[in-house]
């Protein structure tokens, strides 16, 4: 089984990504042989297309709410033959895998789209492309392009497998708006040593970046009567944040764990400002205060909590209700926090909760009720064993997020990475404003804080002959309460993607139902159950009008006659 070709095909478009993998195959055997297409991609990423076309007849697939393509795929198939298709492989990635039986000497052509928005997060927004082809490959190549009409800062590649032969593949071009990028290795290139052929492609082919931002008010794209609003201010005064740690010591945090818990936890005290005030509480089925208010960071405070860190050892049950609590109730006491500040809570957990209160509802509707929208939560979920959609509902509901921490050597750098991102609170209470009558489907316009180096992306539909788009935002930060203003003329904006030949075209509208999707199923995740159907009946709505493959859409994929005929491409979640 030979892989002639394949090449990947991105193009990025304000952030906006569309990748298309296309691989061709020969069967170079005497008799049919089953092939194997096999592809890792990002797992914010919707599937919006796939085909097969083997000897020129073309197989595609066919997206359907999920409920009637697994009736359908039930009736065709006898049960206990389950194809799950996609399956999550790590911390980034989810794996796509189709098999095909082909005739002796036939070809196939396997063909997968996805498209995905871009997620700022410390200070870039970052492309990533697997690479496994598990053989040398007569034409492969990597074309990216990159269209940023704000103008590009700056631009990097990466990757885990580049040598110095490899390197003079790759080329850069770059102007002050687009940049290209290829990587066109031959055989000889991509071979480990010449005497064997062996590929040195395996692993990871990144593309870092980052935007020019001048206007205050952000900038402001249009294109077919869809608008999107990119927001990411900089260069501003920092929040005060008064934090509270509140560690699992129960028996399964023990050894590797609870090690790469105190290591993370070190580095992260070593980052705190002077002006943030901090805690620890910890929990096995007893709760332990470090102290019984908050600390200010000073060095000799910090010691001291790196000497109380070290100490960590862990065993006993988990008792996740009262833990919070007594977090909620050291931030409700505290006095003397500076003024404009930012209070917080982060959990970091790797089980259910055993002792005390064990009812994940019962724990979710106490701590709402304790939280009370004045400080945020985030749940770390260490490992797998956690009930991760708990701690994303309990997140969600309290103004925070969920993050899973996967078990790897590198456990103490993600914990330190998710904490880099909220440890810069630059703006709260943001509210992003449009005219109300000229705006429909506006997605999420209010948003609670805002963390240097992320970004806050606002989009929606211009529903009459609007000349100008004027738009308010009005935020609190450390120092004052702010007021920008800004106004886009729509004829001149929608000029500036006219003439970009690579463009796809109606991409701000396919990126606002994109982002309008994501928006929906996590609103669900933290809904009431009659909200969670209207939410949920919206999204799948979407997903079928613009075909994405999410949680609630099937994508149907039909086979040659005589082969198992359909197999289902279903999107996984995070929480299973």
């Amino acid at each position: 089984i030979k892989i002639y070709s394949l090449h990947v095909d991105c193009k990025v478009t304000s952030r906006f990504a569309h990748t298309v993998i296309t691989s061709k195959i020969v069967n170079q055997a005497n008799e049919s042989r089953e092939v194997t297409f096999e592809v890792e991609l990002p797992k914010m990423a919707f599937i919006t297309n796939f085909s097969m076309s083997i000897d020129g007849k073309v197989y595609p697939g066919i997206i359907k709410e999920k409920a009637s393509a697994q009736k359908e795929y039930d009736t065709a198939v006898s049960h206990g033959q389950s194809a799950g298709l996609v399956k999550i492989t790590g911390r980034k990635l989810e794996q796509f895998h189709v098999s095909v039986s082909i005739a002796a000497a036939s070809k196939v052509t396997f063909e997968l789209m996805y498209e995905e928005l871009l997620k700022r997060q410390l200070g870039k927004f970052e492309l990533l492309i697997k690479v496994r082809p598990k053989q040398l490959v007569k034409h492969f190549q990597i074309d990216v392009h990159i269209f940023e009409p704000q103008g590009i800062r700056f631009l990097e590649t990466g990757s885990t497998f580049m040598t110095n032969e490899l390197t003079e593949a790759l080329t850069k071009v770059q102007n002050e708006t687009k940049a290209h990028i290829l990587f066109k290795p031959t055989v000889d290139q991509q071979k480990i040593n010449p005497e064997l052929d062996e590929t040195l492609l395996n692993g990871d082919f990144v593309v870092r970046y980052d935007v020019k931002r001048g206007a205050t008010a952000g900038d402001i794209q249009i294109v077919n009567g869809y608008f999107v609003h990119y927001f990411a201010p900089h260069e501003m005064p920092v929040f005060p944040k008064n934090v509270i740690f509140v560690i699992d010591r129960s028996g399964s945090m023990a050894g590797r764990k609870i090690e790469q818990t105190r290591d993370a936890l070190l580095k992260i005290l070593q980052d705190l400002r002077l002006e943030d005030h901090f805690s620890f509480i910890t929990f096995n089925r007893k709760v332990v205060e470090w102290k019984s208010s908050l600390l200010q960071a000073t060095a000799e405070n910090v010691a001291s909590a790196a000497g109380f860190v070290q100490t960590l050892s862990a065993s006993g049950g988990t008792d996740i209700n009262r833990a919070l609590l007594t977090a909620v109730s050291v931030l409700d006491k505290a006095e003397r926090l500076p003024e404009r500040s930012v209070s917080m809570i982060i959990l970091l957990t790797d089980g259910q909760p055993t002792s005390g209160e064990s009812n994940v509802e019962v724990i979710q509707e106490n701590i709402q009720k304790a939280v009370n929208g004045k400080y945020a939560l985030f749940c770390l979920g260490f490992g797998f064993d956690v009930s991760y959609r708990f701690l994303e509902k309990m997140a969600l509901s309290n103004g925070g997020i969920a993050r899973r921490i996967y078990e790897n050597a590198d456990a103490a750098l993600q914990l330190q990475g998710f904490y880099q991102e909220v440890a810069t609170p630059i703006l709260m209470k943001i509210e992003m404003q449009y005219p109300e009558n000229a705006i429909e489907g506006l997605t999420q316009n209010n948003f609670k804080l805002f963390f240097e180096g992320s970004e806050i992306i606002v989009s929606g539909k211009i529903s009459n002959e609007l000349d100008l788009l004027p738009v308010e935002i009005k935020a609190q930060s450390h120092t004052s309460d702010l007021t920008l203003k800004e106004e886009a003329n729509v004829k001149e904006k929608e000029q500036v993607f006219q003439n970009q030949s690579y463009i796809f075209g109606n991409f701000i509208e396919r990126l606002w139902a994109y982002l309008t999707i994501q928006q929906l199923l996590e609103k669900s995740i933290s809904a009431q159950e009659e909200d969670q159907k209207t939410l949920e009946a919206q999204a799948l709505e979407l997903s079928l009008r613009y075909s994405f493959v999410t949680p609630l859409t099937s994508m149907v994929v039909t086979k040659p006659t005589g082969q198992e005929q359909t197999e289902l491409v279903n999107k996984p979640t995070e929480a299973g």
